[in-house]
């Protein structure tokens, strides 16, 4: 995003008008990079979509104790927790 929009700055500061469908030879380079980055941003933006898709599509469901040493009071409960989880409260060590 950054390669997108900061050259634009220069651009302007260059002196070039906004809105037009040509520019002068001079404003060439740093366009051609703003114009690199909006293909890098859009590439990253079809990246994000596929991977959101492939998790929604498949992958192994989390157990309830997500990692090794997981021993705390949360970690004791189903998730999501259910209301009015503990009849008597637990005891915390």
């Amino acid at each position: 995003m950054n390669v997108l929009f900061f050259p634009q700055h220069f651009l302007g500061l260059a002196g070039m008008p906004r809105r037009i469908p040509d520019y002068a030879v001079q404003f060439a380079d740093w366009n051609f990079w703003s114009s690199i980055g909006g293909f890098v941003f859009g590439l990253s933006q079809l990246l994000f979509l596929y991977i959101v898709i492939k998790t929604i599509r498949g992958g192994d469901k989390a157990t309830d104790q997500v990692w090794e040493g997981a021993d705390g009071l949360e970690w004791t409960v189903p998730s999501p927790a259910p209301y009015h989880t503990f009849a008597t409260p637990p005891a915390v060590k």
